[in-house]
């Protein structure tokens, strides 16, 4: 089980107008969803380290972190009440599917599955990415933060 942390600190990885996402399995209902790579910091860690460790862990890649794009309220979510965005960059290794340590104990991958998403196209991010109720409209402010319209 994954303890409680006031603030998500995900990562907008950016390349060629597109966005990477993970695709995770949901444990409590049996879903997949598309969601940021992210996650919460562990004692003394800062956001900067934390974003590295995540993206390592969930993606295998070497991310060097940008500038905080946006912070998110979040209602009625049992694990946080802040997403903070930070544009991140690939420094090394191509994306794939990692681990969520945390949880990932039983033989059972949480992460299914890596992809990249065109912030210009809402169009093609398919029905999978609306099952996670948060992950359009931070995709949609995540365009409007970079100058896409719709």
């Amino acid at each position: 089980m994954i303890e409680r942390r006031e603030v998500r600190y995900q990562a907008a990885v950016l390349r060629e107008h597109h966005v990477l996402l993970i695709k995770i399995f949901d444990r409590a209902d049996g879903s997949e969803v598309w969601i940021f790579p992210g996650g919460g910091r562990e004692p003394g860690e800062s956001e900067e380290a934390c974003l590295r460790r995540e993206l390592q862990e969930e993606t295998g890649l070497e991310v060097a972190v940008g500038p905080l794009l946006f912070e998110t309220p979040v209602r009625d979510d049992e694990l946080y009440s802040l997403l903070k965005t930070f544009r991140c960059a690939i420094v090394a290794g191509e994306p794939q599917p990692g681990t969520e340590p945390e949880l990932d104990h039983d033989g059972v991958a949480s992460i299914r599955d890596v992809g990249w998403f065109d912030l210009r196209e809402p169009t093609t991010w398919g029905p999978d990415v609306a099952r996670a109720k948060a992950t359009i409209p931070l995709l949609l402010q995540l365009g409007a933060a970079l100058g896409y319209t719709h």
